[in-house]
């Protein structure tokens, strides 16, 4: 049995039940996560989406450059677990901490998520967090791309956490410095995934550059898998499962 999860919009979250999953979102403030878990866990989602966010307000509020710096910077030994993740991360992608963000978030939820049920889907903006016992398709969702709800990627049973994160430089709010539909990292550390997510997508600005972009992805310790598209274009490297959603022939 699959169960599709699409990436952003907001408008494609699937709230249906499917049998398998209790699906509910959570937002406070600017953090807007989509769960599917065994149990529908909205207020323990809630407080932890606080916890996780009052660290991260705590190391902006003792050096501004953790919000604002597009490069990596020096890890605080002060910051908590969260923020450490994010610099650490930040510092193999090349990407000031907030290209992490939301893949912290997700990872910091999820697993404590996973207390409480033995699978959990935590969508944060586009970056999962998943650990599931029986397989699922993480559904692409790359703007006008052709790609968008008929390609996904087939996740079996992890065995340990994983994360999927995604950058566009056509969809969404954050900022890149590239024109990918969509820049897909696969990885068991989720802030990395994030982070090596935005550096891949700033890296995309024409069709040729999609080689380059997944091989230099490919080269940071962590990740298990690159994918970039661009238009009717994209490449792919490591340890992705494409899978198909919908009928009908792909791209050529």
């Amino acid at each position: 049995m699959s169960c599709p999860v699409i990436y952003e919009p907001r408008t494609y979250r699937d709230f249906g039940d499917d049998g398998r999953f209790k699906t509910f979102r959570v937002v406070v403030e600017t953090s807007d996560l989509y769960i599917k878990a065994l149990l529908c866990l909205e207020k323990e989602t809630e407080s932890l989406v606080r916890k996780c966010r009052t660290q991260i307000e705590d190391a902006i509020a003792r050096r501004p450059e953790f919000l604002k710096s597009f490069t990596p910077i020096d890890e605080d030994p002060v910051d908590a677990p969260v923020p450490r993740s994010m610099t650490r991360a930040a510092r193999k992608a090349g990407t000031g901490p907030m290209a992490a963000v939301a893949g912290a978030v997700a990872e910091f939820v999820g697993r404590a998520l996973l207390e409480l049920s033995p699978e959990v889907i935590v969508e944060n903006g586009g970056d999962i967090f998943l650990m599931v016992t029986r397989p699922v398709v993480v559904g692409l969702f790359a703007g006008d791309s052709p790609f968008t709800g008929r390609v996904g990627l087939n996740v079996g049973p992890t065995p340990l956490p994983l994360g999927i994160c995604t950058s566009s430089g056509t969809v969404g709010p954050s900022i890149s410095f590239g024109k990918a539909d969509a820049a897909v990292i696969v990885s068991k550390d989720v802030s990395l995934a994030d982070a090596v997510a935005s550096g891949l997508g700033n890296r995309v600005r024409k069709p040729r550059d999609l080689k380059k972009a997944v091989e230099w992805a490919m080269t940071i310790q962590g990740v298990e898998g690159a994918l970039a598209a661009i238009g009717n274009n994209f490449a792919a490297l490591g340890d992705i499962e494409l899978a198909p959603i919908a009928s009908g022939p792909l791209p050529a």
